[in-house]
């Protein structure tokens, strides 16, 4: 009898110990947005030039780029500033006698520098476009507006963000008739940042004073919540 009943303690310590079911979950996604005013701006501009020769093209372009950069540090914008973003030099060709049969010909060359400039005070960004295209500047391939301070309207998006995403839990929740339970997770999903407004490309060619509206942009944060369903 005492063997018997040492098998059957020794079966019932063996047996597996069945674990609590996982909760239930719900999954939700909430995003925040912040509308703000720019307080800065990055404007890419250059000079384009053309020579007989591709060192006169190269002299003729780092010239007007030179009076272009001392025109900027003359409006106050500083070198950290200003960064130069591509430059090129090739040739211009003829091919007006193609139709003809003839292979086109070199006519003379063409260099290009352009440069970034972040403009800190945007209403001094009308002057600075004027001042560069009198001194040179005959490209202009955008702006984007920005904020210097980013992190206050970052962390603001982050929390509006939670916010919708809990009340869509709670929707959810109720809908189907449970209770929520801890928050098992919440990630962020990619960064939360501006989205620059943008501005489109056009020629420089006049000089008169170019008239800038900045607007709002929104900063914006997504979050994935993970809950536990209440048992």
């Amino acid at each position: 009898m005492r063997i018997l009943n040492t098998a059957l303690l020794l079966i019932v310590l063996a047996a597996p110990v069945l674990a609590d079911p996982a909760p239930g979950q719900i999954t939700v996604t909430g995003e925040g947005s912040i509308s703000v005013v720019p307080d800065m701006a990055t404007v890419t501009l250059g000079v384009t030039s053309e020579g007989a020769t591709a060192a006169a093209a190269m002299a003729q372009n780092s010239a007007q780029l030179a009076a272009v950069i001392a025109q900027l540090k003359s409006e106050g914008i500083a070198e950290k500033d200003v960064q130069t973003s591509g430059l090129s030099l090739g040739p211009r060709w003829d091919n007006s006698a193609s139709s003809m049969g003839k292979a086109p010909k070199i006519v003379g060359y063409v260099a290009s520098n352009g440069v970034n400039v972040r403009v800190r005070a945007l209403d001094h960004l009308g002057a600075v476009l004027d001042g560069v295209v009198k001194n040179g500047a005959n490209t202009f391939s955008g702006v984007s507006f920005d904020i210097a301070a980013r992190q206050p309207a970052e962390d603001a998006a982050r929390k509006a963000a939670v916010v919708e995403a809990l009340r869509k839990a709670r929707l959810y929740a109720d809908a189907a008739g449970v209770k929520l339970g801890v928050i098992q997770s919440i990630s962020e999903d990619g960064g939360a940042g501006p989205r620059p407004v943008m501005m489109g490309t056009f020629a420089m060619a006049k000089a008169e004073a170019v008239p800038i509206a900045q607007g709002e942009m929104n900063i914006t944060a997504d979050v994935t919540v993970v809950i536990n369903i209440a048992p």
